[in-house]
Order: structure tokens, then C-alpha cells, then sequence
């Protein structure tokens, strides 16, 4: 990446990350490796806590002293991996930043390597200011989140917090355009397969068709998503736009050739939970519903992969600390999933903040606001300063 004992801006640091392709169907080794090049320097510690496979990894860098047992301190987490980078709209090449005066422009400039270089470069810096610090400064980098939260998911089923913990308030680097989030819904999956008879089309009665039950499950299913649309539940006020379980039938596919009675049809469903509901309970009424019209069908319901809902209490002091930034003064939720929500399972207290707009993430010519990367590099040093260098005795846990 560059000589060890070169400090670069965090702009310079910024366009070297995005010049890496990490969209997320890719290896994230090469990235991670310049990360860990780049941070190699006397004064911080790095470890990998890779796949089964080995092509990707998560990293864990500390600074400071050893963690002590109450986990105080900061930890700040990033994804590496980013969105594909293939819409015609692009003007410039999105795996080089362009500076286009107030912003800068690249896949993943937003979403998140503006904040990835932010905490890659508080980690040199208060290198070289580590007998300051009181308490540890820890970087949580992972993998394929924009996939499914998947090397978060991985961390929290791998890594041993008991004998290697890290500190328990967790930034999430998310792009909020510097607002502390404390609540954000969950996303979880699940796949509805019908299987039936394939015959000549010429002989239907000689084959069972997995199709047309389908069309019975879809209407059950779009009823069951207006009756969630219906429901309000404690979380609810703090999402105003969608104050509900959201459900989505997202993908259908099934049948072999225009001649052929089909004898698979698979559905796609995907809904966005709000904290406090248990994923299992919609998963159960899924099943409950299409049960009801799919009688003497061969069909069958299989969970998938999720990602948990964040919730952070108002009056913690890591939120607290977050929100005195700016005087912020309301609660902001978010309507997608990110890595907190794992972590938040694996006893971290998380908040969502971080530089640039969610509004342009995902899309082409992804932008970020200079002034904010700028912004927020003083708002780490300051989180910093107040966790791990003054005296934190709440431990992370919320103020009484």
C-alpha cells in the first residue's frame, strides 16, 4: 500500500482504499492486507479472524493497554467490502476517487470506506499517543456486510470474547451524515418451496403443477403482509415512515420450459423486524399462513440467514456522548440492518454514526461530503479523549 512510516491524509488514506475492488463477491484478503501494511507500527496489534474458507477475514487492531475485564474503552467497526459498481450512470471510474469540489466521488466513498480510513488513521495517530490512553482503542474491520452482515455474524460465533475481549461501546461507522443512531430494524429471509409432478404440457393430468399453489401462497402471504402493516408494537414510534414489520415477497422463479407442467416453484420472502420482535415469531406465522391454503401440497418453509435489530438506550453514555457532537437532542432510527446488530448479541453497546448520506449509497457516482469526513475525524478524536483517555467509570453500561 505504502511504506509503514508514511502518514497519509485521511483523503489520501481514502483513495487508496477505494482504488481495492471489495465488492463483496470478491476476496477481501487484498484490502485487509493493505490495512494491516499499513498499520503495522510500533504500538498497535493486530489479529484476523478469517472465514472457514480463508478468502475473507474480519480484523481486530488495538491500541493502548490490554482490556481489561470491564471492556471499557472504544471500539470502532467499519465493512470493507462494498456493492457491486456496474450501473452505465457512473461518469468517472468508481474504484478511483474524484474530487469534485464539495465531494469526493466512488463506490464505497459513502458507504463506508470514508469512515474505514477515519478509524484506520485514529488508530496511528493515537499510536503514537499510547501512553495517554487508559483505556484501549479497538478497530472491528469486517467482511461482507452488504451481503447479509455475514463477517459480523462470523465474529460473534468465532471469536472468544471471554479470553480476548474487546471494548464494549461499539461506533458503527455507518453513513448517518453525522446523527447518532440507537435503533435500527432487522432484516431476515426465508425461501417457500413447492414441489409437484412435471408432465407434457399436452397431458397435464399426468403431472401436478408447483406453480398455481404458489399463486394461492402469494395472495395468503399478501394478506399476512397487510395484516403486519396493521400492527404497532413498543418500537414502532421510533420508525415513523414504516411503524411495522415490513414484508416482501421478493423473488419467484420456477418451471423448466413453456411445454413442461412445473414441478418446482421457489418464493423469496425477506421482512424487516422491529427491536423487540422475535424473528421466529414471524417465521412461525409464515408458515401458519401458507399452512392454511397449501393443504395436501408438497411444500416446505426454510428459514434463512439474518440480521438483528439494534437498540442502544437513550441514556447511554456512549449515545449520550455521540449526540452531545452536534446537540442532538431527538432519537434517530434506521430502517436497514448493519454489523451492530450482531454485535449487539455478542454484548457490545453499539450506535450508528458516521460521515456521508445513506440516501447515495448503493448507487452510482456514491458521494461524500468533504467537510464531513473532516467533521468526524474530530468527533473520533474527541469520543476517544472522553472513553479512553479521561476517567470512565459507567464501564459501558448505561448511566443511572
Amino acid at each position: 500500500m505504502t511504506s509503514p512510516a508514511v502518514v497519509l491524509s485521511d483523503l489520501e488514506l481514502l483513495a487508496r482504499l477505494v482504488s481495492y475492488d471489495s465488492t463483496s463477491h470478491h476476496s477481501n484478503l487484498p484490502i485487509a492486507d493493505a490495512i494491516c501494511d499499513y498499520l503495522d507500527r510500533p504500538g498497535i496489534r493486530i489479529q484476523r479472524n478469517p472465514n472457514a474458507d480463508g478468502d475473507k477475514t474480519n480484523l481486530i487492531v488495538q491500541v493502548g493497554p490490554e482490556i481489561p475485564t470491564d471492556r471499557s474503552g472504544l471500539s470502532l467497526s467499519g465493512h470493507m467490502d462494498v456493492v457491486p459498481a456496474t450501473e452505465p450512470e457512473w461518469t468517472s471510474d468508481p474504484f478511483e476517487l474524484v474530487d469534485r469540489g464539495e465531494h469526493v466521488v466512488a463506490r464505497g466513498a459513502c458507504d463506508m470506506k470514508g469512515f474505514v480510513a477515519l478509524a484506520v488513521n485514529a488508530a496511528v495517530r493515537w499510536s503514537q499517543r499510547r501512553d495517554d490512553l487508559r483505556a484501549p482503542l479497538a478497530l472491528l474491520l469486517t467482511f461482507d456486510e452488504e451481503v447479509g452482515t455475514l463477517g459480523a455474524h462470523h465474529f460473534v460465533d468465532t471469536w472468544p470474547l471471554d479470553r480476548h475481549p474487546l471494548p464494549r461501546r461499539a461506533v458503527i461507522g455507518e453513513p448517518t451524515s453525522l446523527r447518532a443512531v440507537r435503533l435500527h430494524k432487522g432484516h431476515a429471509r426465508g425461501q417457500l418451496i413447492l414441489r409437484g409432478t412435471p408432465a407434457h404440457s399436452g397431458y397435464p393430468h399426468l403431472g401436478h403443477s408447483a406453480i398455481e399453489p404458489m399463486g394461492r401462497a402469494i395472495v395468503a402471504l399478501s394478506r399476512l403482509g397487510e395484516d403486519l402493516r396493521a400492527e404497532r408494537h413498543d418500537a414502532s414510534k421510533y420508525f415513523p415512515e414504516v411503524p411495522f414489520v415490513a414484508l416482501n415477497l421478493a423473488r419467484i422463479d420456477g418451471g423448466a420450459a413453456i411445454n413442461i407442467v412445473p414441478d418446482l416453484c421457489r418464493l423469496d420472502v425477506g421482512f424487516r423486524v422491529l427491536p423487540g420482535i422475535e424473528t421466529d415469531a414471524i417465521h412461525a406465522r409464515l408458515r401458519e399462513t401458507v399452512a392454511e391454503v397449501l393443504d395436501g401440497e408438497d411444500w416446505a418453509y426454510q428459514p434463512g440467514d439474518e440480521s438483528p435489530p439494534m437498540n442502544l438506550p437513550e441514556d447511554h453514555d456512549l449515545h449520550r456522548a455521540v449526540c452531545a457532537l452536534h446537540g442532538q437532542t431527538e432519537t434517530v432510527s434506521a430502517s436497514y440492518a448493519t454489523d451492530a446488530g450482531w454485535f449487539q448479541t455478542g454484548g457490545f453497546d453499539c450506535v450508528l454514526y458516521g460521515p456521508g448520506d445513506i440516501g447515495v449509497a448503493h448507487k452510482p457516482n456514491e458521494s461524500l461530503p468533504k467537510t464531513e469526513l473532516e467533521q468526524c475525524s474530530h468527533d473520533l478524536d474527541r469520543l476517544i479523549e472522553t472513553f479512553c483517555v479521561e476517567e470512565a467509570d459507567t464501564k459501558g453500561r448505561p448511566a443511572s
